[in-house]
């Protein structure tokens, strides 16, 4: 069985890899994501990174319904994210009872969701702050300081994997390189319902579906999409490879 310290190095390992070639921003973040659910079990997790026009745009999700509530966020411009990538400063155990002054359309939505508790930690390199992570769960269970410390440093991990990235591919704009990702994500979804459609599964178990065959045949997440949407990929192929993610595998747990 994998010890504690093995999975937080393998973790960190996989958060720094980001000069392979066949590098994505929503998969690498997908794998941030899922490795938060291990850590902290009945969590749902979700990342936004900011835009060239400096908005918040929703990149990965563990499920379908962190999503929904993350859109809602972004697009009412008040939640914990929000609150946390403008401030760049973290937002940690707000328990959703009592957040009816500080988020009036944000508190009763995720409320009705399932949701209890919230938190989101910055995506933040010294004064860079990217993004955020919010972190949803549906039980009244408050973080404690070590869950924090480590769900901070994959955040932070993870910030400089992009941030390296970026400067690697120094005659690519930065803005269109986010946009390019943000592309990317629209195409995604598109091909997540052809998939659950035609599979009749759920949107995270199609998701899992896609990323499983992009990893196993080594070609990126969004040519993967593209060709499930122009049916020059057919959903069925998908099964071939293993699925990835938290819908397909079960939830795993941290050592």
């Amino acid at each position: 069985m994998e010890r504690r310290d093995e999975w937080l190095a393998r973790t960190f390992v996989e958060l720094a890899d980001t000069l392979v070639a066949d590098y994505d921003v929503v998969d690498f973040l997908s794998t941030l994501s899922e490795r938060c659910v291990e850590l902290l079990q009945t969590v749902e997790v979700g990342l936004v990174l900011v835009d060239g026009q400096g908005r918040l745009q929703v990149m990965a999700s563990s499920t379908e319904r962190m999503r929904v509530a993350e859109l809602f966020e972004v697009q009412n411009e008040e939640g914990p994210c929000f609150d946390c990538q403008r401030g760049g400063q973290q937002v940690i155990n707000e328990a959703l009872d009592s957040t009816a002054d500080r988020w009036p359309r944000f508190g009763p939505m995720a409320r009705n969701a399932g949701f209890r508790m919230v938190h989101a930690l910055p995506l933040r390199l010294r004064r860079d702050v990217i993004g955020a992570m919010n972190i949803f769960d549906t039980e009244l269970k408050e973080m404690t300081s070590s869950q924090v410390n480590i769900s901070q440093a994959l955040a932070d991990a993870a910030t400089i994997g992009i941030l390296q990235e970026r400067s690697v591919r120094e005659q690519v704009d930065v803005a269109g390189q986010l946009q390019g990702a943000l592309n990317s994500r629209i195409v995604i979804e598109q091909a997540k319902g052809v998939v659950a459609e035609q599979q009749k599964v759920s949107m995270e178990n199609a998701f899992a579906l896609l990323r499983g065959y992009s990893r196993s045949s080594r070609t990126p997440l969004s040519d993967v999409a593209r060709a499930v949407i122009d049916r020059s990929l057919g959903s069925a192929t998908l099964r071939s490879a293993p699925p990835l993610g938290r819908a397909a595998t079960g939830t795993r747990k941290a050592p």
